[in-house]
């Protein structure tokens, strides 16, 4: 279970921060100074026993000399640290309070000794001074605990994924009785005794809303604003990012694509962060544009400090989003494009192929793996279905039952399980299909019947084999780059293998889809699907075509010939020569240099020249950096990861390889080094499965997948973006 900060206003937690919090010192005294410091008034009562047991605070609370590194892996503290660096609003705010109350008191005294004087005009005047200062105040400081309720619900609703709306959101106001959520839950909060709330709702004309829709916006957009606030604070310190595109989601009836944001922070630990959804509109250069735009202008980034992209699109739209990053890479020559670490290479490879033969594996597949997620007696029915098929071959029976308990469909050998379990998946659907028994409901055997019907489908079949086949000189290729920092070295120079064997199948694609087709047919007579061409081919042919197609001719020219082609010009796009150059940096890492036996090359490195604080002594550095791990490190197990060397304490005394290793590990392409580092991917991927289409707020999806939040800076903020505003607005 993750850590975080006790620090009033910190967001850090232990999933971003590898070994770097420190429990609360068991001593009362300095614990007391550790409570008072980061401004927890609410931790004052509780003993060093349980705050030592249970709160944390980061390293960044603490000056460099107090922290100690015992090994590149352990962090402690000295015995005598105080954590002294906080920037708490609150502090800001209690020092404004502490000067008001002063200035306050000073105009007191000041009217006390007037009142003395003989001129009752002078003592009316400030008779009437004394009485409205704190009357303003006090209204002020109301007004903040108003909005402070109100942002209190707010993120609570995002936090327990609780829709703005209710289920009669789309009637006429005049026909619903419901009240929206966010109305029913200030009514609930204003019954539970708050006075504030009370009170400026009893002033309020009758049947109006407790809130305005703008001024609902207005805090949605302010909330949203201060979460991104330290997050993209962190990432202008760490200068270089990466930004990694995922599937498109649908929100209030409009596509986005959801943005995270890799970079090194100050721990030299590699986050992957959500960074907000961006409205997927118009053509590939008005979309490219709005990125760029909402980079630079919303989050206060430059893409020129960005050194790497990534996409994961599947269906109509992915040939899109590859086009946008296709743009970028143009605009921003040093945003490399790179393959995803969170998928596997050959799923992405499929994934971006726009034929409807392919798209219909892909989509098959997908089904697959929902309908048997949802429960453990459809896994047990395909297992029983694998026994009888594999009756006579235990062994392989075995295999593919544990298999079938992974993801399979999203490995990199996905394909070559698809047809080991193609029979055995049809007999499960078709078992389920027919419900002889009424274990199923109507809905589960409906879902079994269209995956029935695909598997069914010669045009599935072929597809699914030419794939197979196709993907398979990528299979270990795609592996490695999903492995240790070495293999993604090693297989960066496998590439010009990889595609060496595509080309040759591409050059005798005659006798490859000859051998191929001749396996789509057996495995379909096996199965008893009939041979013929997609029902869709014959719906678009012209009535004067001339001589009917055969099935073999067919395939080959709309699908074996377009899948070889599509995949060797995606690995080229991938793997650009820029990206290559980055990959062979890699061998700064010095596990990597061992195993080179120190004959690496220090070319290139040139194309990251720029980012350098010194780039006219790099390659003196370079051979110095080489020097110290070929001689001076004997009996040393060496650094095998990007991580492991940036924590080493002499690294920097070598800038340009320390700036150089951080860049690189920005890159989509490598994985992050802990499941931890993927949090915010999981929490998103959580929060669109759990809420339909029409609940998806952009705003409070940022609450449900980030950690973080403090309601005096979002009240704060409110204040100062919207001065003006009555916070009890009449209702749009």
């Amino acid at each position: 279970m993750p850590n975080f900060c006790a620090a009033l206003h910190c967001s850090r937690m232990s999933s971003h921060s590898v070994l770097a919090f420190f429990r609360f010192p068991r001593d009362p005294e300095r614990c007391k100074k550790w409570v008072e410091n980061c401004c927890r008034s609410d931790l004052r009562d509780k003993t060093p026993e349980h705050l030592n047991k249970y709160h944390r605070l980061c390293a960044r609370h603490f000056e460099p000399d107090l922290i100690l590194k015992t090994s590149p892996f352990r962090t402690v503290l000295k015995d005598t640290a105080i954590p002294t660096i906080f920037d708490h609003p609150t502090r800001k705010r209690a020092k404004n309070e502490q000067a008001e109350d002063e200035a306050t008191k000073a105009k007191v005294s000041k009217v006390e000794e007037k009142e003395e004087a003989p001129k009752d005009a002078a003592e009316s005047a400030n008779g009437q001074e004394t009485d409205n200062g704190p009357q303003v105040s006090d209204e002020e400081r109301e007004n903040k605990e108003y909005l402070r309720s109100l942002f209190d619900v707010v993120v609570m609703m995002g936090r327990q994924n609780i829709p703005l709306h209710g289920h009669s959101e789309k009637e006429p106001r005049s026909k619903s009785f419901t009240p929206s959520n966010f109305q029913a839950l200030l009514e609930y909060r204003i019954n539970a005794g708050d006075e504030v709330l009370r009170r400026k709702f009893e002033t309020a004309a009758v049947n109006l809303e407790y809130c305005s829709s703008t001024q609902l916006q207005q805090m949605l957009e302010v909330s949203e604003k201060c979460i991104l606030e330290d997050l993209l604070a962190e990432v202008k310190e760490a200068r270089f990012f990466s930004l990694v595109m995922d599937n498109l989601v649908e929100i209030a009836g409009e596509n986005h694509l959801p943005l995270f944001i890799r970079f090194v922070d100050q721990v030299n630990s590699l986050r992957e962060e959500f960074l907000g959804f961006l409205r997927f509109e118009g053509d590939v250069e008005a979309i490219a544009q709005s990125l760029s735009t909402e980079i630079s202008e919303k989050y206060g980034l430059s893409m020129e400090q960005c050194r790497g992209q990534a996409y994961f699109c599947t269906g109509v739209y992915a040939f899109k989003v590859k086009a946008v990053a296709i743009r970028l890479s143009e605009q921003y020559p040093l945003a490399v494009l790179t393959p995803s670490s969170a998928h596997s290479l050959n799923i992405c490879l499929a994934n971006s192929m726009n034929f409807t033969s392919v798209q219909l594996v892909m989509s098959t597949l997908k089904k697959i793996d929902a309908f048997f997620s949802k429960s453990p007696l459809l896994q047990n029915q395909l297992e029983n279905a694998i026994s009888i098929y594999y009756q006579g071959n235990e062994e392989k029976a075995a295999a593919l039952k544990e298999v079938c308990h992974t993801n399979w469909t999203e490995q990199h050998d996905a394909f070559e399980l698809a047809v080991d379990l193609l029979e055995s998946l049809l007999l499960c659907m078709d078992s389920v299909h027919d419900n002889e028994e009424f274990k199923w409901s109507d809905d589960v055997a409906h879902n079994a019947f269209v995956i029935s019907e695909a598997l069914s489908d010669f045009e599935f079949v072929m597809a699914l084999v030419v794939l197979k086949n196709t993907l398979s000189f990528s299979r270990a290729f795609g592996k490695n780059l999903q492995g240790q920092t070495s293999e993604v070295f090693f297989a960066a120079s496998s590439l010009t293998a990889v595609l060496h064997s595509v080309n040759e199948v591409l050059e005798n694609i005659e006798v490859y889809h000859e051998f191929w087709f001749e396996e789509a047919v057996n495995l379909a007579a096996a199965l008893e699907i009939p041979i013929k061409i997609p029902r869709l081919f014959f719906r678009k042919q012209r009535p004067d075509a001339g001589e009917e197609i055969q099935p073999e001719a067919y395939y080959k020219i709309h699908l074996t010939f377009p899948v070889v082609s599509h995949v060797i010009k995606e690995l080229s796009d991938l793997f650009s020569e820029n990206h290559l150059k980055a990959l062979q940096s890699l061998s700064l890492v010095p596990a990597i240099m061992g195993q080179l036996k120190f004959n690496t090359e220090e070319t290139s490195a040139e194309i990251y020249k720029e980012d350098l604080p010194n780039p006219d002594t790099l390659p003196t550095e370079l051979n110095c950096w080489k020097i110290k791990w070929k001689h001076g490190t004997k009996n040393v197990t060496l650094p095998s990861t990007i991580f492991e060397t940036l924590q080493l304490s002499d690294v920097k005394f070598f800038p340009n390889v320390c700036a150089l290793l951080k860049v690189l590990s920005c890159l989509p392409v490598l994985s992050l080094a802990d499941d931890r580092c993927s949090t915010a991917r999981r929490r998103l991927m959580a929060y669109l499965q759990d809420t339909p289409a029409k609940h998806r707020n952009k705003s409070l999806a940022m609450f449900n997948i980030s950690c973080g939040y403090d309601l005096d800076l979002m009240v704060e903020t409110y204040l100062k973006m919207y001065p003006d505003k009555e916070p009890t607005e009449t209702p749009a």
